[in-house]
Formats: C-alpha cells, structure tokens, sequence
C-alpha cells in the first residue's frame, strides 16, 4: 500500500503536510495545552454530575466472559485499566447483552438478577483504581451500554450464528447465509426485547451505574430497526416508526428508573458490505439498483445523507436525551469505516483508502451533527488510528467545538494511561501506542478473548498468542 504508516510522521509539520496531501481537513494543534482547564482538561456537567475532562472510554467487547455472562478476570483486568486511565466519562465500558438469546457470543457480558453483585464489583474495581491514579473520583461518570446483538446473535457457539431479524436484507441475508426461512422478530418478539433493556436499566441502576447506553450501531438490533423500511407495522416503514424501539425503551426507563440517565451510540451512517478485490483491497459489493439499507446513506452505498440522522437527534433531543456517541457502519462488514487501521482483522480486506481518510470522516460526520443539534452531548470515535497525533487532534477538535468527548476504545487495550499522561503533561509512551494491529478485532472473530497480544505482556504471555500468530500468517498468505 501507498499510505504512510503514523510511526513516520515524526513532527506535527510533517502530520499537516501529509493530512494537506491527502486533502483533508483534519483539526490538529501543534502543542498540547494543559492546566488551562479549558481544552481535554476542561470540566463538563451532565444533568447535575460533573466530568472533570474531555477523554471518554468506549464500550468493546472482550469475548472473555463467563458463560452466565458474570465478568472475568480478564474482564476485571481491562476495566481496572479502564479506572486506571485518567478519562472522566466512562461509555459502557463494555457491551453488555440484556438477554441470552442477544448475546454476540457465549462470553459477551449479560447482566441479569443473579450475577448484579458482579456487576457491582466490577464498577467499583474501576472506581478504585481511578482514584489511585488521578486521587478523585467525584468528577467521574460511569455508565454502561446494553445491547442486543439481533442479527448478529451467536448466544452458544462462537462459530453458530443464530440471528434475530426484522426484515429480508437482500445483501446481508445472502452475505452470512440466512435460510429464506429464517423467521423475522415477531412485534411480541420485539415487545419482549424492550421490556429485557428497561429491566437491565432496573439492574444496572441497582448496581451503581449512572447511565444506560441504548445501543443503536454496528448492524446489532437496534442499528437493523433504524433500515427496517421493509417491515410492516409498528416497527418498520417511517423513521417514526423505526425508531419506536427506542421511545418505548426510553419510555420504560423514566417511568421505573426516573434517575438513570439515558445516552445512545449510533451508526450515524452506513454503507455497502465490502469484500477483498483485486490485491486484496477492499471493495463494494456489487448492486445494481442501489441500496436503500443503509441509515444515513445517500443510496449509494458508499456516500453519506445525513437528513435522517438529523431527525433522529430532533427526536432524541425531544425525548430529553443529551448523551450521544457516533460511530458509522458495522465492523462486521464495512470494518473500515467503523475502525480505520493500516492492518486488517483476519476477516477484512486491505483498507480502501487512507485511514486518516477514515478518521477525517469520523470527525466530519459530529462536527455535521453538532451543528444540526448543538443542544446535545457529544463523544466522538474513530481516533486510535492517530497514534501519537491522538491528544493533538483531539484538543483541536474540543477547541473547534466540533465534539465535546474525545471517545477512546482500542488505544485504552495498549495503552490504557494515555489521558493520564496527556493531562499531566508527561511524554507519551511510545512503545504502548496502538499501531492498529488489529488483533483485538481478529481474536473474537475466531472465538478468541479480545486484547492487545503485541504490546501487552499480559496477553503475550497467554497460550492464544501463538493461535494469534497462526491467524495472522495465514491472513498475510490470503491477502498477499
């Protein structure tokens, strides 16, 4: 490939002047500000509860559950880490399923009325942890993201998909080898499902969290319901109508957890699974009558409309919502626009441009949204490919008032300190940064607990090192 890898942009002149040849408009300030308590250490009030900075923790699954959905040790481990990284606002923390059957594998997280206690623990080893690192955690929100992994429900077998659909999707069903008998979620089904999200509210309010996270992204359920103008009904058809799964979700929890506070990550867009092409870069699928499936897509499949992600943030705003995370597109089949990475997982294909290009439109995608809806909370993704340019970018996009949290997730895997360091002014670590290997992707795509086996001895040091190894020679063999 012809990009340049991040590790050789060694000066912020050289970072520009690469960023300018690509002809992006990608926000990065030269020198990092802090102490001034207005840029990544400025301080942010949520409804009432203060956030003492602008870096905010994703929610990634680690596949190392247990099979009743109680946390790990290794889950322990990672949310430490979590605690450990000097961010403020923590987002999820993880995806955690609100039943059985809409679990993304048999070791997803699953949080219900016999293991909450777990859950407790595991909140508070966070919490722990962060006040031994920055000495206070009055200013630090803690929440956690339920989901339902509707299509790409594998509750048993890491290799068995057993999906919960709304609609026939002409490319998707024919892609993971959907049976045309494959039967579609009931609106009882459905029903179901809402009261499973209010009553994991219940548990997660009980266990100390102070925000749920609806997940609307990633191809799961709540992704599907937003392109189901297929589906007849109450759930399909008008956007008013695709986005009743989510009202009445909102709906149950003010009325039985009047104080839980209430966010939601969306795919403000999507796009066209992609395949390996010539050389192994990724490439559209081919369709010959456009494709409507994609929310925030222009028919296409491969450009952007943003018209009804804009009424989607009306409608959350009216629901009183404030809390919002963006992603775009599904890791599952378009990889690359969710994650931009120089190394492919074991089930992608060679990035199709740039990932800086990637990140651009990450960045592009909020600072849209923010001005359309300036009136919500935003955290923004797409970041860890930066590397070293991270914090740099990210204090010129809170300066420019394009998003207001600087989302972190695969970064915090290698290098869980990075806020830490940024906000107390000591040089980076470069020997942590994420290069975007992509192995935390590649392990749970082949049933493996998710982490950093590069740069962290402790998953070096586990027997799934060596598999990860085979994995990824064969990987270079098929793309080479």
């Amino acid at each position: 490939m012809s990009y340049r890898r991040i590790a050789s942009l060694k000066t912020a002149d050289s970072f520009l002047e690469y960023v300018a040849e690509l002809g992006l408009q990608l926000p990065c300030d030269r020198q990092l500000e802090v102490d001034t308590g207005q840029l990544l250490d400025a301080s942010f009030e949520i409804d009432g509860h203060p956030v003492g900075n602008r870096f905010s923790i994703l929610p990634m699954e680690g596949w190392d559950g247990e099979l009743d959905g109680t946390p790990s040790e290794n889950t322990r481990r990672r949310w430490r880490r979590f605690g450990a990284s000097g961010a403020k606002l923590i987002w999820g923390g993880e995806a955690v399923a609100v039943e059985h059957a809409g679990r993304a594998n048999p070791n997803q997280l699953w949080l219900n009325e016999s293991n909450k206690r777990a859950f407790v623990s595991l909140r508070e080893e966070l919490v722990q942890q962060h006040e031994q690192a920055m000495g206070d955690s009055s200013d630090l929100l803690v929440g956690l993201q339920l989901t339902h992994s509707g299509r790409f429900a594998r509750p048993n077998d890491h290799h068995v998909l057993e999906p919960q659909i709304l609609y026939r999707h002409p490319v998707l069903d024919q892609r993971f080898h959907l049976d045309a008998k494959q039967p579609l979620l009931e609106d009882s089904d459905i029903k179901r499902i809402v009261e499973a999200f209010v009553r994991s509210a219940e548990l997660a309010a009980e266990a100390g969290f102070k925000f749920v996270d609806i997940k609307h992204c990633h191809g799961y359920l709540g992704h599907e319901m937003l392109s189901s103008i297929d589906r007849p009904g109450p759930y399909g058809g008008t956007l008013e109508n695709r986005t009743q799964f989510l009202r009445e979700i909102v709906s149950g929890i003010r009325q039985r957890v009047p104080e839980m506070l209430i966010g939601v990550r969306i795919s403000a867009t999507d796009f066209l699974p992609f395949d390996p092409g010539t050389g192994g870069r990724g490439e559209p699928c081919d369709v010959s009558d456009g494709y409507a499936y994609a929310f925030g897509g222009d028919g296409t499949g491969v450009g952007t409309d943003l018209t009804e992600p804009f009424a989607l943030l009306d409608m959350i705003h009216d629901l009183g919502i404030k809390l919002l995370c963006i992603s775009v597109g599904s890791p599952y089949y378009n990889p690359h626009f969710v994650r931009p990475a120089y190394f492919p997982p074991s089930d992608g294909y060679q990035p199709p441009e740039d990932p800086l290009v990637g990140v651009a439109r990450h960045i592009d995608i909020v600072r849209e949204l923010k001005r359309h809806q300036p009136n919500l909370i935003y955290v923004g993704s797409g970041y860890s490919y930066l590397q070293e340019w991270l914090p740099y970018v990210g204090q010129a996009a809170i300066r420019a008032g394009d998003v207001d949290f600087v989302g972190l997730g695969r970064m915090v895997l290698s290098y869980p300190e990075m806020p830490a360091d940024v906000l107390a002014g000591r040089p980076l670590a470069m020997r942590k940064i994420c290069r975007t290997f992509s192995d935390c992707t590649s392990a749970p795509r082949n049933g493996l607990i998710s982490g950093c086996y590069p740069l962290d001895d402790y998953y070096k040091s586990k027997p799934e090192n060596d598999q990860m190894k085979q994995i990824k020679s064969k990987l270079r063999k098929s793309l080479s």
